[in-house]
């Protein structure tokens, strides 16, 4: 009797194990850039801490947060979201707060709150990309080379369709820039009706072109199949299609609009003390330098800088595949997510309004 009750008191506490294990669920967008951080931050996380990391992915990782908070059933311990959504949601309440001062420093043991770019740290979220929306085209269906946002716009000089996101977040932007508004300008026109009007305008002149995308694995697509000549995407995305897969695809800088990519932990969030560890541990100097080998998405942290390399092909150069590398920012926009906090439902409004006029 006392064998079978230690061997049943055994096998119950082997089963308390199993039922015990340590997850963390991290949402993202799939595609190349999931497949970036399996490798750079969830595959070292699990054998460095044991923590299985359970990966999910949404066309927008930001929308299923305000549901489930408010549902009381949250099932996401991490999420990637832009910069606009990680202020709205803190503002609304909707994510846990981040102490900055449990995040790494940096090898030289500068404090992460002075290693990481500016902004790129807030109340409720860590950014580990910059990235950009850019315009890119398949060259073996262009006849001439395009060289500027406002020939995305042309569609009598670049005959064929164009790939838009669904979203006016970016559409408008790229819309002003291609009507000649400095990129220095454009918020400031934006942020007037008779700006919005014009940018409205100038959809209005390639709307019966447009095919509209709403995941980010979807542009390269639609270029690959010849669907669209150009479409505006996100840069990561087209440099796989175009290194990896071989695909003839070509990014015009011109005009690219530079934004954030940061983890955030939804309010409630099952596993909470896993999820800052993971946040951590992803955010640390040489896993954003890892990151950018498998995908031209700048780290954003200043002491990663220096230990990006080559892609994971062994031979292409990563730097000048980056959004920030110097000779792709001569008309770059940076992303103001403070007016996007302010009017993206009006403006997305105002989209849908127009997408069904």
């Amino acid at each position: 009797m006392k064998k079978i009750l230690i061997l049943t008191t055994a096998l119950a506490g082997f089963a308390y194990a199993a039922n015990a294990e340590e997850v963390v669920t991290v949402m993202s967008w799939g595609g190349a850039y999931t497949k970036s951080q399996v490798e750079a931050y969830h595959k070292p996380f699990t054998a460095a801490t044991g923590i299985k990391v359970i990966s999910v992915d949404a066309d927008n990782p930001a929308t299923p947060i305000k549901a489930q908070v408010e549902a009381g059933n949250v099932t996401i311990d991490v999420a990637d979201v832009e910069f606009s959504d990680a202020v709205r949601l803190c503002d609304e309440g909707l994510l846990e707060p981040i102490d900055a001062s449990m995040l790494p420093p940096a090898p030289d043991g500068t404090p992460a709150i002075k290693d990481f770019i500016d902004g790129a740290i807030q109340d409720c979220a860590v950014a580990n990309i910059v990235w950009s929306t850019v315009v890119a085209y398949n060259s073996d269906n262009v006849k001439g080379t395009p060289t500027s946002i406002a020939d995305f716009f042309d569609t009598k000089k670049f005959p064929g369709k164009r790939g838009l996101r669904k979203s006016a977040k970016a559409t408008l932007e790229m819309a002003l820039e291609a009507d000649g508004v400095p990129a220095s300008e454009v918020y400031s026109v934006l942020n007037t009706p008779e700006g919005v009007d014009r940018a409205f305008a100038k959809l209005d002149t390639i709307k019966d072109d447009i095919v509209w995308w709403e995941a980010g694995a979807q542009p390269p697509q639609l270029l690959a199949d010849g669907e669209v000549v150009m479409s505006t995407a996100y840069n990561g995305r087209i440099f796989n299609a175009a290194i990896s897969e071989g695909q003839p695809l070509v990014v015009l800088w011109d005009g690219q609009i530079l934004d954030f990519d940061l983890f955030v932990i939804p309010k409630g969030a099952p596993n909470k003390d896993n999820a800052m560890k993971f946040i951590s541990f992803a955010t640390d100097t040489q896993r954003l330098a890892d990151q950018a080998s498998w995908i031209s998405y700048g780290p954003a942290r200043k002491s990663s800088s220096a230990l990006v390399g080559k892609y994971i092909d062994g031979k292409t150069d990563m730097a000048p595949h980056m959004p920030t590398a110097p000779a792709n920012m001569s008309n770059a926009l940076v992303n103001n997510f403070e007016f996007w906090v302010d009017h993206d439902a009006e403006l997305n409004e105002r989209f849908n309004a127009w997408l069904a006029s």
